[in-house]
């Protein structure tokens, strides 16, 4: 695949179809994914619980992503991976890469954090079915098996987080109901 001279810097835009940009802050919904090159940004998402946020970003091209995918596999629902890929890790996590490579993201140089992967109770049985558990690691397997070595996580538990990918340092702050959880 190609990449973008360093050099080049293409305007902060949300990339994926329900991803949103206001004031310098892109939010990114449940199955969706955004990724951009503006040193101003911060992408986010929110209410993250078996749902897997994937950080990704460059330090020397200062270029990032965040997927937030809601389950693991996408032969769970062919049609809608067709519509959305993003909603599935196994077709969601190559989305996120082949997106930041056309904007001169490096695989050697990206950092790499997973956040969520939580097992909340209460969800109708949901968290019975190790949803969560499954998310991260089809995750995992993804990124090992393409040698994209992950540098932290804040995963697992019961609480469900919010993530923010900061563009200017690829500083990642995760929190739960307003209070940090973890810097990673």
């Amino acid at each position: 695949m190609s990449h973008v001279s360093p050099s080049v810097r293409l305007p902060m835009i949300p990339t994926g179809a329900g991803a949103t940009a206001a004031g310098g802050r892109i939010t990114v919904g449940i199955g969706d994914f955004a990724v951009a090159s503006d040193d101003h940004a911060t992408i986010v998402t929110h209410a993250l619980g078996s749902c897997i946020a994937v950080c990704i970003w460059d330090p020397v091209v200062r270029v990032g992503g965040l997927l937030h995918f809601l389950l693991p596999e996408s032969k769970l629902n062919p049609e809608r991976a067709q519509a959305q890929p993003a909603t599935f890790g196994d077709t969601g996590i190559p989305l996120l890469f082949q997106t930041a490579y056309t904007r001169g993201l490096d695989k050697k140089r990206a950092r790499v954090r997973l956040v969520g992967g939580a097992e909340i109770a209460g969800l109708g049985g949901v968290s019975a079915l190790n949803v969560g558990k499954r998310n991260l690691l089809i995750a995992r397997q993804i990124l090992w098996r393409n040698g994209v070595l992950v540098e932290g996580e804040s995963t697992g538990g019961t609480i469900p987080r919010s993530v923010s990918l900061s563009l200017s340092d690829g500083t990642v702050d995760v929190t739960s109901a307003r209070e940090r959880v973890a810097e990673i």
